[in-house]
């Protein structure tokens, strides 16, 4: 049996797992209508067991790749585990594309097995199956993770990292500040399991956490499962935590068992930062910066953010960041370029399908994001180049223009985007959904709210009120799909 701290196959840590904690439930499942499933170790060991052989009678084997395009489901997470039980390669996948993105996202993985929908029955079935005796191998990499990048074209990101449980991935992020967490840690996974930070909880589960997963995104139903599974910690994006936090009765809601919670995907608004940091306390919110890509990490807790207002903080763990100029020189403090991380730790990622990061010669590598450090070393996220606006020959970025306008008291979400313009060649244009649709902010309200705000070439000179902003359960927007919906 190995020790808790040892390196060991996926394998090998859930037979122990299984052994050490045969009472204890582990993984609970929040279903739409509020119901839950609870399993614990020896069932995720025996059910991830069955799939495994099953898949194995399907061809998977060791390196092989497998699709999962299933919903946050016990069957998503144990699927996940089967794979990494025969040595196969689990790449989740989104399951809500049409069939033309999905059959080309499924040649991009290239899986010797793909699971859908449709396989559900198939893999309640294997319950009646027997337990094989399995061999304890360990896949070449530990995971995919599906993106469509500045592109959008599928581009699978596959870890480089071997299927191996290894301690100091899962070490909670907020020790980094000195303070201990207890564990078990509680994980609440609030979006979709195909995102990086959903898929991350499984690391966490086979660490020895338990994991709490909804099976899609609702404010409500958060709160209400932080309480009633005593939650210690989540990541979440702003999108989710405005929403969280716009519910009436907040301020009445329990946050006691939150030992820590992470927010990245997007910079945060400095109102949401405040608003969050009164519920939970400043010391307890952190918010962090890094891409599926594994590069790297940057992060900051709340208290620290209120001297470094709107950074996504230091390097984390063993991290190199560096800000290159477009002559790919090192940029001076305060001078916006392109953000370039590097971290032995995570290992880095090979890519399948379209694209592949710059990288220079000593292996710092960029997604294409663009920001700046300060004196300090402090990291400011800009935005993605790819989301530029060049509007009468200025640089706006949409993230900042986003994040001065969604804290106006009409406006539930926005997203905004630059619309081809005879006389501005771009225009700054803001699509909001609004707090109440019967009484939607007016162009004038924007305008002057904005200008209060921001320098004038940024403010919005357009804006569309739509019924509903079109997110994934990643609650992500395609910035490329309202440009071309909007004539380009």
């Amino acid at each position: 049996m190995a020790a808790s701290g040892d390196m060991c196959s996926f394998a090998r840590r859930i037979a122990d797992l299984a052994a050490e904690r045969p009472d204890e439930s582990v993984f609970t499942f929040v279903a739409d209508d509020g119901s839950a499933q609870y399993f614990t170790w020896p069932e995720l060991h025996r059910r991830s067991s069955q799939i495994a052989g099953a898949l194995a009678e399907r061809g998977l084997g060791l390196g092989d790749r497998l699709g999962i395009g299933l919903r946050n489901s016990p069957q998503f997470a144990l699927a996940v585990l089967a794979a990494w039980k025969v040595g196969a390669v689990p790449v989740p996948m989104r399951w809500d594309l049409p069939d033309w993105e999905l059959t080309r996202l499924r040649e991009a993985i290239d899986g010797k097995v793909h699971l859908g929908d449709e396989d559900l029955d198939w893999i309640d079935a294997t319950a009646g199956s027997a337990v094989p005796d399995l061999p304890d191998v360990v896949s070449p990499q530990s995971n995919g993770i599906c993106s469509s990048g500045s592109t959008g074209l599928p581009k699978v990101i596959v870890s480089n990292r071997p299927g191996t449980y290894e301690p100091a991935l899962t070490t909670p992020f907020a020790e980094q500040w000195g303070r201990p967490i207890p564990r078990p840690q509680t994980i609440l996974v609030l979006g979709p399991m195909y995102h990086l930070n959903g898929f991350y909880s499984l690391f966490n589960l086979v660490a020895g956490d338990h994991v709490v997963v909804l099976e899609s995104f609702d404010a409500a139903r958060a709160i209400d499962a932080i309480e009633r599974h005593r939650v210690s910690t989540f990541y979440c994006t702003p999108t989710m935590l405005k929403r969280m936090a716009d519910l009436p009765d907040i301020d009445q809601r329990d946050f006691s068992s939150i030992e820590w919670m992470g927010q990245g995907a997007a910079p945060m608004p400095p109102y949401l930062v405040h608003r969050w940091a009164g519920l939970v306390g400043s010391d307890r919110l952190i918010m962090a910066y890094g891409m599926s890509e594994g590069l790297g990490i940057t992060a900051i807790r709340a208290d620290e953010w209120m001297e470094h207002e709107g950074s996504v903080g230091r390097p984390a763990r063993d991290t190199g960041v560096r800000v290159l100029d477009v002559d790919g020189n090192v940029a001076p403090p305060g001078r916006i370029g392109e953000i370039y991380m590097q971290s032995p730790l995570y290992g880095g990622s090979t890519y399948l399908g379209a694209g592949q990061p710059k990288m220079t010669d000593d292996g710092f590598c960029t997604v294409g994001d663009i920001g700046y450090l300060d004196e300090d070393g402090y990291l400011y996220l800009v935005d993605r180049r790819v989301d530029l606006i060049i509007t009468g020959g200025a640089n706006v970025y949409p993230a900042e223009v986003e994040i001065a306008l969604m804290e106006h008291p009409k406006v539930a979400d926005v997203v905004v985007i630059g619309v081809k313009d005879e006389e501005w060649g771009r225009r700054v244009h803001a699509i909001i959904e609004a707090a109440d649709p019967d009484d939607p902010p007016s162009f004038d309200e924007m305008r002057a709210y904005a200008k209060d705000r921001l320098s004038t070439y940024k403010v919005p000179k357009s804006i569309e009120i739509v019924d509903k902003i079109p997110r994934s359960a990643a609650t992500k927007v395609n910035r490329g799909a309202l440009l071309e919906e909007r004539g380009g």
